[in-house]
Order: structure tokens, then C-alpha cells, then sequence
């Protein structure tokens, strides 16, 4: 490394557990936070054949980030434009257009998630939840990666430890249903690697969407620990969640807000409160990440033609304008029929322009000598 090396002084946490976190920050959105795609594609399947299918999705993860991670690291490319400049050449456009679908989806789904965690939990008008949501992620997103990075690495803490606190007062107060769940239930069967292989699908999205936190790696054994690591984190809070709705199966399938519904039966008030809290922050992590990824693209695609970084002001600006459009869409459509009908076109969307081309030619290109100047090399 040098004194250029935008790696250089990187510590262990930025190495080797930012990504995972990110990764987790992108995904984790409305419908995985609030247990409602957690519902539409797991809880189908059963207690075992849920869990079987969160581990296959975790696998994919795990081995689409590695090679995603250690395909831009040897690119150079460190925003999705470049990436797949790199991977697809001129066709890397049809990745962008996929890229706007996804944003308009999910920014829709977060609004209408914070809407009804507001009403729900405070009594707000549902426009109140959507508007704080907008706020701050403009917020965040104005001051670049150095501040997403560290609302990634705050906003995980809280969540890890609530999720974890949540399964122990689970267990606490409806553990026996629990148990009951797992023991009267048939071992994995029926379309529960279907609903697995679509969840991890059209999340996967988010190793491309993080690509900026992948500065701090030093070597492309970084790159591949980090991708394997990032599998297993972001899957993590999901699983806890699951095995606690499972008391309520199959009935919980057909919650709204299977979290609000689970709190409930807790009867643990401060803690709704504080679930509720974390799971605004989970949304707010999300949608930062994704509208952040905009804005790096945006910068860099600038900065090539020789003009100065984007503003703080300029960042706020784009986030406002994506924002506004597609929390208008989130008033349209409710949460649910946004992920049943939207999230499947999208696993087959990035199916076509980011997995089947990173399995192929992105494996090709990790594997061959390498005979071009990184990208960001390049003038």
C-alpha cells in the first residue's frame, strides 16, 4: 500500500465487518424488518422449511458478495456504474435501468413501512412516518460515504442487540408455542427452495449497492472473507425473527406487521416502543444505502470529466427529488401487494443482469491474467 491507497490505515472492523453490515443495511429494509417478507416467502414453507430456505439464501449471499467484492476490487470499481462497466461493457446500462426499478420498489415499500410503524405505534397520520423517514435520510446521504458508513455501523449495534433481546423475550413469553412450532412440524418440503432462491435474488442486488464501503480493502483475500462473512450477518437478525413467529404459525403468515403482531403478545410496552424504533432505523439504513449508491454514481461519473465531487447540498438535492417519487408510489399501493408482486419481477430482473452475468463472465474476468489498468486508474 501507499500513501494513495485509499485502503491504507483501514482497520479490521472496516475490512472485514462493514461490508456485512452494509450489506444487512441494504436488505434489511420494510418488509425484512418488519417481518412481512418474512411471511410472504418463508413462513409458507413451514418452521424447518423456512429455516432451509434462509440458509440457501444466506449461502447465495454469501458466495454472490465474495465474488462480487473481489470483482470490483480487482476492477478498481467502487460505484455500480463502473462495476458494471467492467463486467458487461456497453450493455452495462441494462443494470441501471433494473437499478431504477429497484430504487422506485423499495423506497416505496420503506415509506409505506414507516407510515404504518408511525400510525401503529405513535397514532400519526401515515404521511407523518414517510415524511421523517424522507428527512433524515436526506440527511445522512448529503454528507457521503464517511457518514453512511458510520449510520451503518451505529444503526447495526442497536439492531443486532434488539433482535437478540427480542428472541430472549420471545422465548420468555411464548417459548412453549415456540417449541411446539419446530416439534409438530414436517421436515423441509414442498417450494421452500423456490422461496429462498427469490429472496436472496432480488437482494443480492445490495453487494453492487455497497460498493463504496469496499475502499477499506487491502487484498482480494479481504474481498472474499468479507463477501463469506456478509452472508451470515445479514441473514442473522432474520432467523431470530423467524423462529419467534413461528408461535403463531400459520396464522402469522397473514399479518400486515407480523412485529407489531408479536409485540403484542409480549405485552413488554417500553420494548414495542424501542422494536418500533429499531426497525425506523433499520428502514432508514436502508433507504440511505440505496439513494447513497445514486449519489456515488452520480459523483463519479463528475468527477471522470473532471469536475469537482458532488456537495453536500447537491446530495440532499438528488436524494429529495428520488424521494419524493417514490414515496408518492407508497401511497398508492400498500405494503403488501408492493413486495408479493414487485420483489418477484425484481429476482428475475437481477437474475438476468447481475447474477448470471457475475457467475460467467465475472468469474472469468477474476480468473484470467489481468491485461487492462484498473478503472480507477484510468483517466
Amino acid at each position: 500500500m501507499n500513501a494513495g491507497d485509499p485502503a491504507a490505515g483501514s482497520s479490521w472492523f472496516q475490512r472485514f465487518l462493514l461490508p456485512g453490515f452494509a450489506l444487512k443495511a441494504v436488505i434489511i429494509g420494510g418488509g425484512y424488518a418488519t417481518g412481512r417478507e418474512l411471511a410472504e416467502y418463508f413462513v409458507p414453507s413451514g418452521p424447518w422449511g423456512g429455516l432451509a430456505a434462509m440458509l440457501l439464501a444466506t449461502a447465495v449471499w454469501s458466495v454472490v458478495a465474495a465474488l462480487t467484492f473481489a470483482l470490483a476490487r480487482k476492477l478498481g470499481a467502487y460505484d455500480y456504474r463502473g462495476f458494471f462497466q467492467g463486467l458487461l461493457g456497453p450493455a452495462w446500462v441494462a443494470f441501471e435501468a433494473a437499478y431504477v426499478i429497484f430504487v422506485i420498489l423499495i423506497l416505496a415499500v420503506f415509506g409505506a413501512a414507516a407510515g404504518a410503524i408511525g400510525a401503529a405505534t405513535f397514532g400519526w397520520p401515515e404521511f407523518a412516518g414517510s415524511l421523517l423517514l424522507a428527512t433524515l435520510i436526506i440527511a445522512v446521504v448529503a454528507w457521503g460515504t464517511g457518514a453512511v458508513e458510520q449510520m451503518f455501523k451505529y444503526v447495526s449495534i442497536l439492531l443486532y442487540a434488539v433482535y437478540g433481546l427480542f428472541l430472549i423475550l420471545a422465548l420468555a413469553s411464548f417459548g412453549g408455542l415456540i417449541g411446539q412450532g419446530f416439534a409438530n412440524a414436517p421436515p423441509p418440503s414442498g417450494n421452500w427452495m423456490a422461496g429462498g432462491l427469490t429472496y436472496a435474488s432480488y437482494n443480492i442486488v445490495g453487494a453492487v449497492v455497497i460498493l463504496p464501503v469496499l475502499r477499506h480493502l487491502t487484498s482480494q483475500r479481504d474481498a472474499v472473507v468479507a463477501g463469506l462473512i456478509a452472508g451470515p450477518l445479514s441473514m442473522l437478525p432474520a432467523i431470530l425473527f423467524f423462529v419467534a413467529m413461528m408461535a403463531f404459525y400459520p396464522a402469522i403468515g397473514a399479518e400486515t406487521l407480523p412485529s407489531d403482531f408479536l409485540l403484542r403478545q409480549m405485552t413488554v410496552p417500553g420494548f414495542h416502543v424501542l422494536f418500533q424504533v429499531m426497525i425506523f432505523a433499520a428502514l432508514l439504513e436502508s433507504g440511505a444505502g440505496a439513494v447513497h449508491a445514486i449519489n456515488e454514481r452520480i459523483s463519479g461519473a463528475v468527477e471522470s470529466r473532471g469536475r469537482p465531487a458532488l456537495t453536500p447540498g447537491v446530495r440532499a438535492a438528488i436524494g429529495a427529488v428520488i424521494l419524493a417519487g417514490c414515496m408518492f408510489v407508497a401511497g398508492e399501493i400498500g405494503l403488501v401487494d408492493l413486495i408479493a408482486s414487485g420483489y418477484r419481477f425484481l429476482a428475475w430482473l437481477f437474475l438476468i443482469v447481475f447474477v448470471a452475468p457475475l457467475l460467467t463472465i465475472g468469474v472469468w474476468r477474476l480468473l484470467r491474467r489481468p491485461t487492462h489498468t484498473p478503472l480507477e486508474a484510468m483517466p
